[in-house]
């Protein structure tokens, strides 16, 4: 079957050229060139998918819609909007005890475990996206992620699934051998979770206290989350603070004037003014204190001249 056979089986949750500034975090991006809705059936994302890898369409998922920064000109190929969410809980072996799909929120999850008396995810309470996103970038606060909790997740490769323990998935500081693959044909299906028992109240006044203190330090508005990684021994916004660019703005893309590793869509911004503010925060940053900013988003689709260095 054929992705046009399918778009005229699926009607609505498989669209061409669709607007995706509507799907991401800071409002921003241009068509894609295919989008598949997933709501409810993995098979039927597993099919969408497979039948794009056999026609030789590559993927992106947006899940949530943070940390990618999507092109005006927009994506060519296939864009999945993951939102298939279900979680289970139960005591199974080596001190597993939550299941989850990919496209569950991690807000929500935190709740459910919390409910549950699981401890170990008040970190994502408050936090925006998916867990299929948080596990290939190892999302991460208040210092802890999402390595510490992954039993195994499986994956969606062209030739079936495949079981990758956490160990397997070569975890460090916001990256994994997934977000690191050359070769970018795979899917997160879902994760098991290794959360032990806490009391419930105690889990979320935890949750409570890392969300007041996101409130207060994080802006709000149409943002990417955290743009760039902190260097080791420092920290991104404070660099970029001491570099006097809080309230730096490239059309309607500015560094936030509460905390300068966001950057704020005020409304009218594009792509590539985001993405331009991006450099030039680096170029300035770099110039003044000798320290090269690496950015935590990603930067997808056709970006023509702008940064075609970084392009992927």
């Amino acid at each position: 079957m054929s992705m046009l056979a399918l778009k005229n089986r699926l009607g609505g949750r498989l669209l061409q050229e669709e607007p995706l500034a509507r799907y991401t975090a800071a409002r921003l991006g241009g068509a894609a060139e295919w989008l598949y809705l997933a709501k409810d059936s993995l098979d039927e994302l597993c099919e969408v998918v497979a039948q794009a890898w056999a026609e030789a369409i590559p993927v992106r998922v947006l899940g949530g819609g943070a940390n990618v920064l999507v092109s005006d000109h927009g994506i060519r190929g296939l864009v999945v909007i993951n939102d298939i969410s279900e979680i289970l809980f139960g005591d199974w072996h080596d001190g597993r005890t939550v299941s989850a799909t990919s496209g569950t929120n991690l807000t929500t999850l935190a709740h459910k475990c919390a409910s549950y008396g699981l401890t170990g995810f008040e970190w994502a309470a408050s936090v925006p996206g998916t867990i299929g996103g948080a596990i290939v970038n190892n999302a991460g606060a208040h210092g802890t992620d999402m390595a510490a909790s992954i039993a195994d997740v499986a994956v969606l490769e062209p030739n079936g699934p495949k079981l990758y323990t956490r160990e397997e998935l070569q975890y460090d500081y916001r990256t994994s051998m997934l977000k690191s693959r050359a070769d970018k044909r795979y899917l997160v299906l879902l994760a098991t979770l290794c959360l032990p028992p806490d009391n419930p109240e105690a889990i979320k006044a935890r949750m409570n206290e890392n969300s007041d203190y996101r409130k207060k330090t994080q802006p709000p508005g149409a943002s990417l989350g955290s743009i760039f990684k902190n260097p080791l021994g420092d920290y991104a916004g404070r660099l970029i603070e001491a570099a006097g660019l809080k309230g730096f703005h490239i059309g309607s893309a500015i560094v936030s004037p509460v905390h300068a590793n966001f950057f704020i869509n005020e409304g009218e911004a594009k792509a590539a003014d985001y993405r331009a503010l991006i450099e030039h925060v680096q170029h300035v940053v770099h110039l003044k204190t000798g320290v090269h900013l690496e950015p935590e988003i990603e930067f997808v689709g056709e970006w023509g001249i702008l940064g075609d260095t970084q392009k992927p």
